[in-house]
């Protein structure tokens, strides 16, 4: 019958954002994101001051944390400490590279190196 047809199934909103989310990063990688979220946070400085930031600690800063340790666990903060760390100690050894090459050469020889 012509009219009993079942509807289509589309996908969900989480599902298409996903989907858009992981378009964006094949296209234009997931440096992308912390380039936008940097932007995004000066924006809010910005836009807000530094007592704007106390504000949203006090309200749900504690709830938060705990909401985060609860679900996640003690490893999570050892995990991301851990990964913070590494990111700090390459940046430094970039760092003490870049000043140690000679200052002719350019700035895709000193990462190549």
């Amino acid at each position: 019958m012509p009219g009993t047809q079942e509807p289509k199934k589309g996908m969900s909103v989480r599902e298409a954002g996903q989907k858009g989310g992981e378009t964006v990063k094949k296209k234009y990688g997931s440096a992308f994101y912390e380039q936008i979220g940097r932007k995004g946070g000066m924006a809010t400085k910005l836009a807000h001051g530094h007592e704007f930031y106390e504000t949203i600690g006090k309200k749900g800063g504690k709830k938060g944390g705990e909401a985060t340790r609860d679900r996640y666990g003690p490893t999570f903060y050892e995990e991301i400490g851990h990964r913070g760390g590494q990111k700090v100690k390459k940046l430094i050894e970039e760092g003490k590279r870049a000043a140690a090459a000679p200052s002719g050469t350019t700035h895709a020889e000193k990462r190549a190196s």
